[in-house]
């Protein structure tokens, strides 16, 4: 078995001192060799780490063993060579951003469907089924005859229901995220905005392709996953996508063999959003990697995808003003 474990967690649960929870985490994360990324907020944690087995155990046992956290669920892959170099562990208002205040999956939820029974819901026709990730990650892999919100962001996915669904008209809505958790999210807020026939699937498309034979199968593709893997199969193997280490999007071998693509500096997804600063800049960048590599050692500047990330939190923040004079 491959000496890496990737797993995947999140729980909804009222954490009381969300500060001094995020140092205790911390603090097993590192003194186990726990590397990824775990968000702390008052309703709860939700991150992607790696690890030893036995690091791993002991910051799942931790988690379990805090108020509210006994339930913990988590979802696990494997690979020879562990995806995250660093620990971080970040205060957030919300562990997976919906933007809309008061939302508590706590309080009320949608119907829990399991991976043996998803089947059987998405091929009725009365269904309608939504994928609530964003537009990348459903064009790299989604379920068949699932609809695109064409969302960048999950907080655009209040707007998409609101210009595209009725709760007046009972629509039978069926929704499924990566790992599950912006499905709780989201089907909490349908339900209290009047939806009452709201499903999704249990513990996301990785427990489908845990759960489902291939043969059996109604999921098309590959799956997004947040991690230096981009991409894994329905075996949850590593798939075939890379990614562009300039915006962070997953690229097929198509756009690796676009003229716009240059390894570590741009691919067909941001070229045009590039001033020739930046790209001289993230050139830069790709040449300390490479050299990096020819000392053994690994990389951990991330310039490249801190400027793309500006340039998208500068042009949400233009689209809300329009949104907003034209309101």
């Amino acid at each position: 078995m491959s000496s890496c474990v990737v797993a995947a967690l999140y729980h909804f649960a009222p954490i009381a001192d969300p500060q001094a929870f995020r140092d205790h985490v911390e603090e097993v994360m590192e003194s186990n060799t726990v590397r990824g990324t775990i968000l702390v907020a008052s309703e709860g944690i939700n991150g992607t780490v790696s690890g030893s087995r036995e690091g791993i155990n002991a910051l799942l046992a931790f988690l379990r063993s805090q108020p509210g956290l006994k339930g913990l669920e988590h979802k696990e892959s494997y690979t020879d060579e562990c995806p995250f170099l660093r620990t971080k562990v970040r205060l957030k208002k919300e562990i997976v951003t919906l933007g809309i205040e008061g939302v508590d999956p706590n309080r009320t939820v949608g119907t829990y469907v399991d991976p043996e029974n998803w089947n059987d819901l998405i091929s009725r026709d009365d269904v309608i089924l939504i994928d609530t990730r964003n537009d990348y990650e459903y064009q790299v892999g989604t379920f068949k005859g699932s609809l695109n919100p064409n969302t960048r962001s999950f907080r655009e996915f209040p707007d998409y229901v609101k210009e595209n669904l009725d709760p007046a008209q009972k629509p039978k809505v069926a929704m499924f995220c990566t790992g599950g958790i912006r499905c709780e999210k989201a089907t909490s807020w349908l339900k209290e905005e009047g939806f009452d026939d709201v499903y999704h699937l249990k513990g996301g498309i990785l427990n489908y392709l845990e759960k489902v034979d291939a043969d059996a199968s109604l999921w098309e593709g590959e799956c997004f996953v947040f991690d230096g893997r981009v991409t894994v199969d329905h075996a949850l193997n590593p798939g075939k996508y890379d990614m562009c280490h300039a915006c962070r999007m997953p690229i097929s071998e198509e756009d690796m063999a676009s003229p716009r693509y240059e390894k570590g500096v741009s691919c067909p997804h941001c070229h045009d959003q590039l001033s020739d600063d930046d790209r001289e800049r993230m050139k830069e960048r790709q040449r300390q990697i490479e050299l990096a590599r020819d000392r053994g050692e690994k990389h951990l500047g991330d310039e490249a995808s801190v400027i793309l990330a500006q340039r998208r939190k500068e042009k949400r923040a233009r689209r809300e003003a329009q949104r907003q004079q034209a309101n």
